[in-house]
């Protein structure tokens, strides 16, 4: 059974290399810290797109296996994920010592236990294109993100005829924000992280595992809301779907804001008025020295990662959906808590030690982080 699943794996995961290789046009992503702008395939949404229609076709027409299938064979996924995250992130590491893609964005730190974790290379590639980082961020963990929720909430038309309105929130509200994280290269995963086990096996396992956690959670052996359907009034309801489209809001809106302002490099206009920003410059590993612009305006002059807040309110409003019975499903807002707050605090200090005593300018413009007034 292992070694059938781990087969299905591959083939799945092969496919979605055929159209991460096939499929899109080019982006250049953010300059690394040896100065290096790396070319990326952008083609995460149509990818995505592809197979869920692909999924769907299969669930209504052609029936060449159930749509059931992930949630079926729940546990001999969870081993050969594991197996595929220690493979991938064992590779990455080997390839940083024996033929490194670009030795001056190497890490070493002395630590082999931190080198495994965290990763050596930065942008790990074989080829032109493959680039591991891109890949992995973007496609296993996120493809199947969307694709487990679907089967969860095909077991629950299997087992009782209907599908509950907290099952359609879940789905509906993290399709959504799925959708959403295609469209930027500018996130700290790949702006800043190295490749190692903490983005191998993360977006293999940990990603597409936790994040379904609301539809699918262990209670007593059980799932939460396949095995317990929850029917949520209909102010319930409609109170978790707007806190979830605000949330989607601010946090695409956030993100358009800084992508189109650094794409014209402040050539446009943000909430009607052209954007303001502080004047930046650092330093890069090679000794250049860069300019750059830290935006003011818009939701980036009401916090310094609104994008985190909004993110936040999504995160709240997929626990809010199983409603208050149980407190496993709200393990996740506490995690993403916690991830995110922790992501801020090490963003500002990466930026701190950039931008020196421009970031004092940037922060006294922009004294707030995450919820305006308070934090």
């Amino acid at each position: 059974m292992l070694l059938h699943i781990l087969n299905h794996i591959m083939l799945s995961r092969t496919f979605l290399l055929v159209l991460f290789i096939c499929v899109g046009g080019v982006q250049e992503g953010a300059r690394t810290p040896a100065g290096l702008i790396n070319k990326y395939e952008v083609n995460g949404l149509q990818c995505w797109i592809i197979t869920h229609v692909l999924w769907v076709a299969n669930a209504q027409y052609f029936h060449w296996f159930s749509p059931t299938i992930i949630i079926d064979n729940w546990i001999p996924l969870l081993w050969c994920t594991n197996i595929l995250g220690y493979a991938v992130s064992t590779l990455a590491f080997i390839k940083a010592y024996l033929f490194p893609t670009n030795p001056e964005d190497c890490k070493f730190t002395g630590n082999i236990f931190y080198n495994y974790m965290m990763g050596i290379e930065f942008n790990p590639r074989i080829g032109k294109w493959f680039d591991f980082k891109l890949f992995f961020n973007g496609r296993p963990g996120i493809v199947a993100w969307t694709l487990i929720n679907l089967s969860y909430a095909a077991k629950q038309q299997e087992l009782y005829g209907y599908v509950t309105n907290s099952m359609i929130l879940v789905n509906v509200l993290q399709v959504s924000h799925v959708a959403t994280r295609w469209h930027y290269k500018t996130t700290i995963d790949i702006c800043h992280d190295h490749f190692g086990w903490y983005l191998g096996w993360g977006d293999c396992v940990w990603l597409p595992f936790l994040y379904t956690l609301q539809v699918y959670s262990l209670f007593y052996l059980g799932l939460y809301l396949v095995y317990n359907p929850i029917q949520l009034s209909t102010p319930h309801a409609a109170g978790v779907l707007i806190l979830g489209l605000v949330g989607y809001y601010i946090f695409r809106s956030t993100n358009h804001q800084k992508d189109l302002f650094r794409r014209t490099e402040g050539n446009c206009k943000i909430w009607g008025k052209k954007p303001t920003f502080i004047e930046c410059s650092y330093r890069s590993a090679d000794g250049g020295i860069h300019k750059s612009k830290l935006m003011t305006s818009g939701f980036w002059g009401v916090a310094r990662h609104m994008n985190y807040t909004g993110d936040l309110m999504g995160s709240l409003a997929y626990c809010l959906a199983c409603g208050g019975e149980h407190l496993l499903p709200y393990f996740y807002i506490v995690y993403m808590t916690i991830l995110l707050v922790h992501r801020c605090i090490r963003d500002e200090h990466r930026c701190s030690n950039k931008y020196s005593k421009d970031w004092v300018r940037y922060t006294a413009a922009v004294p707030y982080r995450l919820l305006p007034n308070i934090f």
